[in-house]
């Protein structure tokens, strides 16, 4: 029975790399990476120390997947979440505030 399955990956922000696979059953995650073209167009992957996970869940490279599943492949952060907010909320602040947000008008 074949296996319908998605990859994606994002080198960087708003450009993601996805592949649909239709795989033997049954399959592991490391495998259907293996055979999507990923670790070819990417090398910066490590399946060594892999970060994916499946609909958003992490999972091992080692467990098997199912019809349907969409298989993410995870970069590192370039930068701390915390401190990315930090750097809009500055850049942010240096903007006229919107009218009827706080300020009254007479």
């Amino acid at each position: 029975m074949a296996l319908r399955v998605e990859i994606a990956y994002s080198p960087e922000a708003r450009v993601v790399d996805r592949v649909e696979l239709s795989l033997a059953e049954p399959c592991t995650v490391g495998e259907a990476l293996r055979q999507s073209g990923l670790l070819q167009r990417h090398p910066e992957i490590d399946l060594d120390r892999p970060r994916v996970g499946v609909w958003g869940r992490p999972r091992r490279i080692d467990e098997m997947l199912s019809d349907g599943d969409r298989v993410e492949v995870y970069r590192a952060l370039q930068v701390d979440p915390k401190e990315a907010r930090r750097q809009r909320q500055r850049r942010q602040s240096g903007r006229a505030p919107k009218r009827g947000a706080g300020t009254a008008e007479r």
